[in-house]
């Protein structure tokens, strides 16, 4: 994996590892209290699923996957990357008319909502200097959308997904999409199920697509953060990452006064 751009003059590893920490434990947070305002507790999410449909969710996930990659990759060469925000406003407002009219429009929006979230980590992935028409960047940015979503319990492995790649190819990052289908197939599963809540559908619909959104931007700035600073301060990756869980896992105290 190779970076587009020069390293800046001067580069303060700590401080960069400090903001990437801080990226990372605030993620979820506005998107999981919209969630629980809404009564979302992601443990019962999954039972209120058809049967049916709960059995297809892995088949229908990696179908997804494999539709998202293709049309993430095609819209980035004719509409240029848009803004956090405006990420965020777009897939809200795909939510709600997701949720609107219960599962089977929440159904019918799922591949778009996943399209639009690998098209805005593919977007931050070239804000960072990567070429997102390169091989393993494609990779790393399957493994972005991998991650526990903010419906999901931080079991405090989420970071595992940032870890050291080897060399990839095209066949490698298909068969990534068929190993983490399923991971994804239950996140993506909690997100349909609150689509299902009576009356509240639209409202369900906007505030998790408002969640995932906020969620995988952030995750996809630590991922392509991390990478992008081992390569310019030229560190091991590994350590990096090693230092970055510390700071994730025990955050410096700050003294008042």
């Amino acid at each position: 994996m190779e970076i587009l751009d020069a390293p800046p003059a001067e580069l303060d590893v700590e401080a960069a590892l400090d903001a990437l920490a801080g990226r990372y434990s605030g993620a979820g947070g506005p998107g999981l209290q919209l969630l629980n305002l809404i009564g979302g507790q992601a443990e019962n999410l999954l039972d209120r699923l058809p049967p049916a449909i709960r059995s297809q969710l892995d088949t229908r996930t990696e179908a997804a996957l494999h539709v998202a990659l293709r049309a993430a990759s095609r819209s980035r060469r004719n509409v240029p990357d848009q803004p956090g925000w405006l990420n965020s406003a777009v897939t809200t407002a795909m939510g709600a008319a997701g949720g609107f009219g219960g599962l089977p429009t929440a159904l019918a929006e799922l591949p778009v909502t996943t399209t639009v979230l690998l098209r805005v980590i593919q977007g931050i992935a070239a804000e960072h200097g990567f070429d997102t028409e390169e091989e393993g960047v494609k990779f790393d940015c399957i493994r972005v959308l991998a991650a526990a979503g903010p419906l999901e319990a931080d079991d405090g492995t989420d970071l595992a997904f940032i870890s050291t790649r080897m060399i990839v190819t095209g066949q490698a990052v298909q068969s990534l999409i068929v190993r983490v289908a399923p991971r994804l197939a239950t996140v993506l599963g909690q997100k349909l199920a609150a689509q299902t809540v009576p009356v509240l559908g639209a409202v369900a619909g906007a505030a998790t697509n408002y969640a995932y959104t906020s969620y995988y931007q952030e995750m996809a700035h630590v991922h392509f953060g991390l990478r992008r600073l081992a390569i310019h301060a030229d560190h091991d990756h590994a350590e990096l990452l090693e230092a970055l869980r510390k700071r994730v896992e025990e955050p410096p105290v700050k003294w008042a006064g």
